[in-house]
């Protein structure tokens, strides 16, 4: 910047000839507008020049940004709130600040073309009419919630009044995402339009309101003015306490501040309403639960580059298997680059084409993708069965039987047909990865890609790496998993890798627990008073009991000097799966499935206690339980970083709780046990081995943390990323 020059405005007011300003949101050094202290100020002062220039009759909220209008907060400024007065005086700004825009007699029109979320779209609450564009891009709701926060801006109070208490709650407790076209339904917007020229229809709308030729179409029905505005609305307020007790079993604070911002701004008026929303705020802003929501959301949205070594281009991409697995991988890699299935099976084939293309019509008739896009995506996908059609590919994911054999033959397969460059990675859960490339001709390109399932909607992707592969191919893979829309973190060749690894004991214990007597349902509930979002005896029905077994039974092998406790577990695994017990996929599991379409609910299979001592089960306490089995996953996580699986204790963090689902709200097995304070972590895991064995010995690396007087984040350099 020159010596002099002024810096950007973050808002800007432009007048037009027809006597409408339009403020312009575009916040500088940045992709995308985020609402923060800086935001606020250039706002009132952009606010201020139109309110008081008389001849501007009415304002448009715009966007300079391509496809975004405001994609919510500033999270950095959060994250560095340690006092709830501080995070109140932030909401006590936002307040005022859209009062005055709401109160104007100046019309407003928010021209949203992108995400408006959070704090942005209650900017666009606050305006007297909301167009959005038809992009696929295009969302609007207040997802704070999934943040551990509440919308502070007035959305507790003007979504409600705007499309009724019944659906307000729904979108407020859920966080979800809107549409253009079901937003319109619910009346969250007023119109729909083309992106390009969006400005100049809300401009010519702005206009119609001044000269009072426009009002809102949208109209309450009976039904939400009864539940939203008379005392039925305790029935709605009822209605909903009960689902967030079931779902959150009282671990997330969110859910019930906004049920109260709700309630009182409804049952007291909008002021109260404020004041609630504003000591709401600060409780949350402050709390650590927050913090670490607000850190794997800032995790998950991450697109810099993690090595220094350069991704070389993916201009193809070869996927080998067209089962569940990789008709998922396919789909997600149809918008970046043309997509080559292979497998031996013409039917597999052709159920794999069939499954993407039904997935590809639903996104469009959701508005997440456009005709255009479908036909695109759709002309990417190519199937074959010959090994020589896989010649172009820069990167090849093979997605096939968790056999070592097999998965050796493709790679010597492929390698006589792909050029040397080409990255070759497996898509394997536990089978070591350096003994599939032992054969390799260039091992320094073979890697893994352990996607979960289902891979369009988990979010997690660990590349598995080992001494001889090369950086580039770490980074061409991370890059492409990356633009697959991915969260991913590298970790070091080993039995179970990482979260297979962690995963295994905390199954084990599960069935520990069952072969002392414990009652099934019971242990399932001691995991969900813990956090986690399913028991573990529920998720080994989910993901196969003989997937179980099989991991168990090697991970136990690869650890019997401190595992040796789980071998009995795992060896229980097996016989349930030689007596027909596979899970939820044939219908005998740990629990009985009702008939698709059935409304009845899957209950204890009570003949599973044949192998587990008897229909007699003895009472447990669940505290001990949940400890059990959160502990022995967690001392397992810190094994892995001990022994360099992970680079970080941060990865470990994001990969436990979005891989398997560890308690979001606790920021992953480290910050818990930071929060807890190692030394304290470490005397409940040697009370735990003294009564339960060998397996709850704490791990070297915990027990020099404790020692130390430190922390597994804050304390001493985290070492780059493997082979940066």
């Amino acid at each position: 910047m020159e010596s002099g020059a002024s810096e950007p405005s973050a808002v800007r007011l432009e007048k037009r000839p027809d006597g409408i300003g339009v403020l312009i949101f575009d916040t500088p050094d940045s992709k995308v507008n985020v609402l923060s202290s800086r935001l606020f100020d250039a706002f009132q002062t952009a606010l201020d020049q139109a309110l008081a220039d008389p001849e501007i009759k009415a304002c448009v909220l715009a966007s300079a940004k391509a496809d975004n209008f405001i994609a919510g907060a500033d999270f950095k400024e959060f994250l560095a709130i340690s006092d709830a007065p501080s995070a109140e005086r932030l909401s006590q700004v936002g307040h005022a600040l859209l009062d005055r825009i709401a109160g104007s007699g100046k019309p407003f029109v928010a021209a949203i073309d992108g995400p408006a979320l959070g704090g942005g779209y209650e900017v666009a609450l606050a305006c007297h009419y909301r167009i959005a564009s038809d992009s696929p891009k295009t969302t609007v709701g207040l997802p704070e919630v999934t943040l551990g926060l509440l919308p502070a801006a007035g959305g507790c109070q003007r979504l409600p009044r705007l499309i009724g208490l019944p659906a307000a709650l729904n979108l407020l407790l859920s966080g979800d995402r809107v549409r253009p076209g079901k937003a319109l339904e619910l009346g969250m917007i007023d119109a729909i339009t083309s992106p390009g020229g969006i400005v100049d229809t809300a401009a010519a709308a702005a206009a119609r309101l001044a000269q009072g030729a426009l009002t809102r179409r949208h109209r309450l029905s009976r039904r939400d003015r009864l539940l939203t505005f008379t005392p039925l609305r305790s029935l709605a307020l009822a209605a909903a306490r009960k689902e967030v007790r079931k779902k959150t079993r009282g671990l997330y604070p969110a859910p019930w501040l906004i049920l109260d911002a709700v309630a009182t701004g409804l049952g007291r008026g909008v002021a109260a309403g404020y004041r609630s929303e504003v000591q709401g705020f600060g409780q949350l802003v402050a709390s650590d639960a927050s913090k670490h929501l607000i850190r794997l959301f800032m995790a998950m949205s991450d697109k810099k580059p993690a090595a220094t070594t350069p991704p070389r281009p993916v201009r193809q991409l070869a996927v080998i298997g067209g089962g569940f697995m990789g008709e998922g991988i396919a789909s997600v890699s149809l918008g970046q680059v043309p997509v080559f299935v292979k497998d031996i099976s013409a039917d597999t084939l052709s159920r794999c084409a069939r499954n993407i293309a039904t997935s590809l019509a639903k996104r469009v008739k959701s508005g997440g993708l456009t005709h255009l896009d479908r036909d695109r995506q759709w002309s990417h996908l190519h199937l074959t069965t010959r090994t020589e059609d896989l010649a172009g590919a820069d990167l090849v994911i093979e997605a096939v039987f968790e056999k070592l054999d097999l998965k050796q033959r493709v790679l010597a397969e492929v390698e006589e047909v792909i050029g040397p460059e080409a990255v070759f990675a497996s898509n394997t859960s536990a089978l070591p990865v350096a003994r599939i490339a032992e054969h390799a001709r260039h091992p320094g390109r073979v890697l893994g890609m352990h996607y979960f399932s289902p891979v369009p909607k988990m979010p997690l992707l660990e590349i598995v790496v080992t001494d001889r592969t090369e950086a580039w191919a770490i980074a061409t893979a991370r890059k492409f998993g990356m633009a697959q829309g991915k969260t991913c973190i590298v970790v070091h060749d080993g039995p179970g890798f990482y979260t297979s690894r962690i995963l295994a004991p905390y199954l084990g214990e599960a069935i520990a627990l069952l072969a002392e007597g414990a009652d099934l349902a019971e242990v399932d509930a001691a995991a969900l008073d813990f956090g986690f979002p399913v028991g573990p005896i529920a998720l080994l029905d989910e993901v196969g009991i003989d997937v179980g077994a099989h991991v168990s039974r090697d991970l136990a092998r690869a650890f019997a000097d401190r595992l040796g406790d789980a071998d009995r577990s795992a060896d229980l695994l097996v016989k349930l799966v030689d007596a027909g017990y596979l899970g939820r996929k044939n219908g005998r599991g740990f629990y009985r499935y009702p008939p698709a379409g059935s409304k009845a609910r899957k209950s204890v299979n009570p003949d599973i206690y044949t192998f587990f001592g008897g229909p007699v089960r003895k009472a447990q306490d669940r505290k001990d339980m949940a400890d059990r089995l959160a502990f022995v996953m967690m001392n397992e996580a810190v094994h892995c970083l001990e022994e360099s699986v992970l680079a970080s204790a941060a990865d470990g963090d994001v990969g436990a709780i979005l891989g398997l689902g560890f308690p979001p709200f606790t920021g992953g097995p480290f910050r818990y046990l930071d929060a807890m304070g190692p030394q304290n972590a470490v005397q409940r895991m040697l009370d735990l081995a003294s009564r339960h064995g060998n397996r709850f010995k704490p791990a070297q690396r915990l027990v020099d943390v404790a020692s130390g007087g430190g922390h597994f984040h804050g304390d001493g350099p985290v070492r780059e990323p493997f082979h940066s």
